[in-house]
């Protein structure tokens, strides 16, 4: 008897907290554009970070991840391939600006240490998904005759 629908997989509970984990990343994401949109229209600071205010390193850096992060947060909240990616690209920003230009930006240790965890839980994740499709794939050779 055939099937008029197609069967789709039912995911591993290592696949479903990924997916939870990418849109809480995707959220932290937005929180982060829309901090950098505020210091570009001067919301922050109490106007005191308008844009023709600020020095021209931080125009360029809070323009670029005023528009990265919420890229980001959409490529994450889909989980389409492209999504991590671009949060690579914000965080690196971030990283070399807070972790190699303290002198321009500042230092904010907390975040430094919040983009390296988020990178190392999702290749822990994409690891244990890797290894548990190899596994149902070793499974599934060795029951087919």
């Amino acid at each position: 008897m055939t099937l008029d629908s197609v069967q789709v997989p039912r995911l591993s509970l290592a696949e479903i907290l990924f997916g939870i984990f990418l849109r809480l990343v995707a959220v932290c994401c937005f929180w982060f554009g829309l901090n950098y949109w505020a210091l570009v229209i001067g919301f922050s600071f109490n106007g005191a970070g308008r844009f023709d205010l600020l020095p021209v390193g931080w125009r360029v850096a809070a323009t670029a991840l005023a528009v990265i992060y919420p890229v980001a947060a959409l490529g994450l909240w889909l989980m389409v391939s492209w999504g991590p990616v671009i949060w690579l690209v914000a965080a690196a920003a971030e990283i070399a600006m807070f972790g190699f230009y303290p002198q321009i930006f500042g230092t904010k240790p907390l975040l430094l240490l919040l983009h390296g965890t988020v990178a190392i839980v999702f290749v822990l994740f994409r690891v244990a998904i890797l290894y548990q499709r190899a596994r149902q794939a070793k499974a599934a050779r060795n029951d087919s005759p």
